[in-house]
């Protein structure tokens, strides 16, 4: 694997050296630089440190594995690919995400999977090992959000404010979610047989990735929610 160390780089120099290497590349000393790997579709890509905002941005395929944290809008707008972040991610991660897969091992900030969608068969799927900061799924139109909550169970795996807006897509909860206040126009439900057979084949290649126990993780209850309306800002514009 070809290696380029990141540091004194600006984002624009770096993806150039990205680009030019033929077949797998390490990232070393990454520190902040912004859109790293931005359009890009056929690279596996390793990054050491801490990649700035927008990591995978555009993507079109290939591997962004980070052995670190992430910061904003990681896979903003990502069409496919995979991005696997072995530590926490900010804000906005998967911000218009139409396809393609982020795991995350730790925390997501506030507006994770804001306005994902999804489109015949492309369905964007993000699991989040830790919890999600406020407003995780706004506007959420497609695509599969699922919140493990894994280090801190005691503790609520959402902020405040989540799925607001919610108008297509899935969401799974790993939790009884009896202290998350949700909005009105969507179902809450505890999951079911269907929906854990569902979700296995998620958390599977997660706790691959992640070297977990898929047993140990789903033995705990799961929450699963839905919008209950394929629109439902509709009695805000339509005259009855």
């Amino acid at each position: 694997m070809t290696s380029i160390c990141a540091e004194g780089l600006k984002h624009r120099e770096l993806n150039e050296a990205i680009r030019g290497v033929d077949g797998p590349c390490r990232v070393e000393a990454c520190c902040g630089q912004r859109f790293i790997a931005a359009g890009m579709s056929d690279k596996e890509l390793v990054i050491k440190g801490v990649p700035g905002n927008a990591l995978g941005a555009y993507l079109n395929g290939g591997r962004i594995t980070v052995q670190g944290s992430a910061q904003d809008a990681v896979g903003d707008t990502m069409n496919a690919g995979t991005i696997v972040v072995h530590g926490n991610i900010g804000d906005a991660a998967g911000y218009a995400m139409r396809g393609g897969k982020i795991y995350v091992r730790g925390n997501a900030g506030y507006r994770a999977g804001i306005h994902m969608k999804a489109y015949k068969e492309k369905v964007p799927l993000m699991v989040i090992g830790g919890r999600a900061g406020s407003f995780l799924g706004e506007y959420q139109a497609g695509g599969v959000i699922v919140v493990l909550n894994l280090e801190t169970p005691q503790e609520k795996c959402v902020g405040f404010f989540p799925c607001t807006g919610m108008h297509g897509g899935k969401m799974f909860l790993r939790s009884a979610c009896e202290n998350v206040t949700f909005p009105q126009q969507v179902t809450v439900r505890p999951a079911d047989e269907s929906d854990m057979t569902e979700l296995r084949g998620y958390v599977s290649e997660y706790c691959e990735l992640f070297g977990l126990d898929t047993e140990v993780v789903l033995s705990s209850q799961f929450t699963v929610v839905t919008p209950d309306s394929s629109n439902p800002y509709r009695q805000m514009y339509v005259a009855n």
